[in-house]
């Protein structure tokens, strides 16, 4: 996948239709992943006056929420787009946040952070021991880091049913390494314990976590987010008309399984992982 000079793929397709994309659909994005959000929140409790780094923060929503806690919150994100939603929605809710336009591998923090945090932000990095050597700085001696991360697509019907009904009519999907940043880089436990012991962390515990996702409210909603955000939106760009609206109804008839009285639900299975600084 990247085939770009360090992070340059990235910063390129999240400043392109995925940001506009996600920026879009922040209120469904917020709540499809929110029992994922406030389960990876419970576990790391802020303070007043604590200083939270929130890396990957896209739209901004656990940003604000730290913020709305008391906390000095800071998101720093690559997207252009998603970092100008951000700030309208912290004008909106009256709360103080500082949103920066950085690629959090290379930038350069004071090491003043209490903790750093992301909601699925970390599995874009290059080079992800450097990455997280470099935040590592940025955290003062007694400083938490929590994350959430996927597990494999296997372990998530959410990502991998529509993508299993889609295949046989894409054409032939390029054979990702499975550590190539994307969604699934860390889905391998032993793999994220190794980056992080290189990158100076402690004490690291990877635990699993498994959920129900509402994909949309409705049969048409649940379509449009699994065909316009994620895995299978990449595979259906620049897929001709006439094929794409195959594929469509196939995921169509397929969501139709799993729709119930909330709206379209499909599990998900995530590692929220802890270390100290």
């Amino acid at each position: 996948m990247q085939t770009k000079k360090g992070n340059e793929e990235q910063i390129e397709y999240w400043n392109g239709d995925a940001g506009a994309t996600w920026t879009k659909r922040q209120d469904r994005m917020d709540a499809m992943l929110a029992p994922i959000g406030d389960a990876t929140l419970d576990r790391c409790p802020v303070n007043a006056g604590d200083k939270v780094l929130d890396v990957g923060c896209g739209c901004g929503d656990t940003t604000l929420r730290f913020a709305a806690r008391g906390a000095i919150a800071t998101g720093v994100d690559i997207s252009k787009p998603m970092l100008a939603r951000a700030r309208e929605r912290a004008a909106a809710k009256g709360l103080t946040a500082t949103f920066t336009l950085a690629d959090a591998a290379e930038a350069r923090f004071d090491t003043e952070y209490d903790l750093l945090f992301s909601r699925f932000g970390v599995m874009f990095f290059s080079d992800p021991t450097a990455a997280f050597t470099n935040l590592h700085r940025a955290l003062r001696a007694s400083a938490r880091l929590c994350f959430v991360c996927w597990q494999p697509p296997k372990l998530n019907p959410w990502i991998s049913v529509p993508f299993s009904v889609a295949q046989p009519f894409l054409p032939p999907q390029p054979t990702l390494e499975p550590r190539a940043p994307g969604p699934f880089a860390f889905a391998e436990p032993d793999y994220v314990r190794q980056i992080l012991t290189g990158a100076g962390f402690k004490s690291i515990s990877i635990d699993p976590f498994t959920t129900t996702l509402t994909i949309g409210s409705n049969l048409d909603t649940a379509l449009e987010q699994i065909c316009e955000v994620g895995p299978l939106s990449r595979s259906l760009a620049g897929v001709e008309s006439s094929l794409r609206s195959r594929v469509i109804a196939a995921v169509r008839e397929q969501l139709q399984a799993n729709l119930t009285s909330a709206g379209v639900s499909l599990g998900a299975a995530c590692w929220i992982v802890q270390a100290a600084a």
